[in-house]
């Protein structure tokens, strides 16, 4: 049966689930609430494109927390290779970089946006422009969108609306109050892959320091909630970089809590307290008439340097060989253990992803149609999963886009 389709949201999973749609011969129209298609795939992977992850599919799905099992089926349907292939045909060779991240060769998150467009039309999918979805009913086993000041039917409704975050790209949270309408429950939302804010001035002061290869761990209520080593950055704010992103779901639940959130970081994670120690001793001893803060300069970046000082209450002019056991004690723990206290986190606005959305237990996996409201598919960041940075989350809009399009034109 040539089903009718209408996909709500033109980001990666809907441009992906129309031309899927349009391919096994459904007629598809795709609804885009802004003026063009793609407006937050452009700036993925700050504006690079990081389509996704080269991650095996079991390690990959280990990035998705609680709710990996639900994705199994749509990755085993579309997944990194797919990717590839597919961008490959469009004219857009990909490269993959550290930590298995996918991205276009040409560093164009542009190209890719292009790409998927150009699939789509070339599939046969009408693609509008500027429509924003006011309200979906369902009548006789037909839907009807409304939008603006005019109506749609189909047989068939592929909701693709994104989550809330980055709202300038489209992403409002339309989507929620589309699925609630049809039936459906919303796990709360919070921001997924943000900044935190930290209490004091220390960050401030380091504000637009990178440190690499470094360990971060997640405390919450004196006990370790996650941990990961990589890169962070300070802010005017707080805390930020791929480190303090991945670790941020964790800690925004903490905080709504009301729970004693801190970040621990670990300036010399290559070495442990006992040969950490050995290697200031020897320091001490080789450099025995250096200034302390001078000393200090083989050990941190000089911006470091003045917040180690006050915090460690150590003389910066005071000569190393004058330091004592316990002041090198207060030293080896500070850079073992650089505390902040998290007090809250940017708005939604800024976090990469959005956390919570429609209950996946709604959902069947293995189509992605609703289980309260036939002829409904859901894909992308407006169901309940996310992942940690990396392309993790890219790979399964595009995935559970393409089940839901190639389910939606085969469904009875």
């Amino acid at each position: 049966m040539n089903h009718s389709v209408i996909v709500i949201g033109g980001g990666p999973a809907g441009l992906l689930a129309s031309a899927t749609a349009a391919a096994n011969g459904a007629t598809v129209t795709l609804l885009e609430r802004m003026d063009r298609p793609g407006r937050k795939l452009r700036i993925c992977g700050k504006g690079r494109g990081n389509i996704g992850n080269t991650a095996p599919l079991n390690e990959f799905l280990t990035h998705f927390g609680k709710n990996f099992r639900f994705l199994r089926p749509a990755l085993s349907h579309f997944f990194t290779t797919d990717t590839v292939e597919l961008l490959t045909d469009l004219g857009v060779p990909t490269k993959e970089e550290r930590g298995g991240r996918l991205f276009p060769a040409s560093d164009s998150a542009q190209d890719l946006v292009d790409a998927f467009v150009r699939n789509a039309r070339t599939k046969g999918v009408t693609i509008r422009t500027g429509c924003r979805v006011r309200g979906i009913t369902r009548k006789e086993g037909r839907f009807e969108v409304s939008f603006g000041t005019q109506t749609l039917a189909a047989d068939r409704i592929i909701l693709t609306t994104g989550g809330a975050s980055y709202p300038a790209t489209g992403s409002t949270g339309d989507g929620y109050e589309l699925a609630k309408s049809l039936g459906h429950a919303i796990v709360p939302i919070a921001p997924a892959l943000v900044p935190l804010i930290t209490a004091g001035d220390t960050a401030a002061k380091l504000q637009g320091l990178s440190l690499k290869n470094v360990r971060v761990e997640l405390r919450v209520d004196g006990k370790k909630a996650g941990e990961d080593m990589g890169e962070m950055l300070f802010t005017h704010f707080g805390l930020s970089g791929p480190l303090i992103l991945t670790l941020s779901k964790a800690a925004v639940r903490a905080v709504d809590q009301g729970k004693k959130t801190e970040i621990l970081i670990d300036l010399k994670p290559a070495l442990d307290t006992a040969k950490l120690d050995a290697r200031l001793l020897r320091d001490l001893a080789e450099h025995g008439k250096m200034h302390l803060e001078n000393l200090l300069r083989g050990l941190m970046p000089p911006k470091l340097i003045p917040v180690c000082l006050e915090q460690t209450r150590l003389a910066g002019d005071k000569a190393a060989h004058q330091i004592s056991s316990e002041e090198r004690k207060r030293l080896r723990l500070w850079l073992k253990e650089l505390r902040f206290t998290v007090s809250g986190y940017r708005p939604m606005r800024e976090g990469i992803i959005t956390s919570g959305g429609v209950d996946l237990s709604e959902v069947n996996p293995k189509t992605m149609q609703s289980k309260v409201c036939p002829g409904l598919f859901l894909a992308g960041e407006v169901l309940d999963m996310d992942a940690d940075t990396g392309g993790f989350n890219l790979q399964a809009a595009m995935s559970t886009g393409y089940l839901a399009g190639l389910s939606a034109s085969d469904a009875p």
